[in-house]
């Protein structure tokens, strides 16, 4: 059963929309430093559910529904993005985030049996590995590789100069927050998202706050020291890529696998980055064995 509500625990916030996905199952939890808005449904061994950069719980919104017959959900917005309020601005970097989603769960009382990350969210699963020690882990187009060339120089620089200037979220909000942009932002991906899909990525964009969380993620994410550790990691681990996408290649997965002592490598022939959103039922397809053998050992 899904636990009683903490005194600390309050409903979603005001400003999330009435339609937001899986609404009626989002509390607020407040586990220091921030002041979290996580999804917690079903029944089961819990799973840890962890959102890429510039997304939110969402985007998991169609996956949910093929693991609630099992498990229980716990999907979190990371700090800053979404609907989950920072409290500490500096710590949007790979180590600090994982530090405080380990502390929330603390909070929440839950050992996680599985974690699924998508892009950034995957990296950030395989760094709680030795911090909640799960029974395994999934990662969805895991963003595991550097930028190649000048871009893996300047983006993260731009990211820190776009970071600390002040009014540039309202101005990004501002300008990105039409339906034409975001359908231009998504299409880059190389997913086709549905209308509600579609609308829910504008609800983001339009949020000062959430552009400024996501901007702060891109200037603080280092990985180096995780891609050092890669070959240390022995908990058994899933690495889903997607042929079409034009975000984070598939080799990255597949490479990362290679240097992994307990990774397997699955790719899908279709679909985006986000393919866990447009093609939630053939990602649930190689999840769900993934997970019941988990269970069995």
């Amino acid at each position: 059963m899904t636990p009683a509500r903490r005194p600390t625990d309050r409903m979603p916030p005001d400003r999330m929309p009435p339609d937001w996905p899986f609404r009626d199952k989002t509390r607020r939890v407040t586990s220091r430093p921030h002041d979290w808005c996580v999804v917690d449904a079903g029944d089961g061994p819990p799973l840890l559910l962890l959102h890429g950069a510039g997304g939110a719980g969402h985007s998991f919104r169609n996956l949910i529904p093929f693991l609630l017959p099992r498990y229980r959900v716990i999907v979190p917005d990371l700090p800053g993005q979404g609907f989950t309020r920072s409290g500490a601005r500096s710590r949007y970097g790979i180590d600090a985030m994982a530090e405080d989603t380990a502390t929330l769960c603390q909070t929440l009382d839950i050992a996680p049996h599985a974690i699924i990350g998508h892009s950034a969210g995957a990296a950030l699963a395989l760094r709680l590995a030795d911090l909640l020690h799960p029974k395994g882990i999934v990662g969805i187009n895991a963003a595991l590789g550097a930028f190649d060339g000048a871009a893996g120089v300047m983006f993260p620089l731009l990211a820190r100069v776009l970071a600390v200037t002040p009014f540039i979220p309202h101005v990004v909000a501002k300008l990105w927050g039409n339906p034409a942009t975001v359908t231009k932002l998504l299409t880059a991906t190389g997913s086709a998202l549905d209308a509600a899909g579609q609308a829910q990525y504008l609800t983001l964009v339009r949020e000062p706050t959430h552009v400024d969380g996501t901007l702060g993620m891109m200037a603080q994410w280092r990985l180096e020291d995780l891609m050092r550790q890669l070959p240390t990691i022995a908990t058994p681990t899933l690495l889903i890529a997607s042929a079409g996408d034009l975000a984070v290649p598939a080799r990255i997965s597949r490479d990362a696998a290679r240097h992994m002592p307990a990774a397997n490598y699955a790719e899908l022939p279709d679909h985006g980055h986000l393919v866990h959103e447009e093609a939630a039922e053939d990602v649930a397809a190689l999840i769900l064995p993934f997970l019941a053998a988990l269970r069995a050992s």
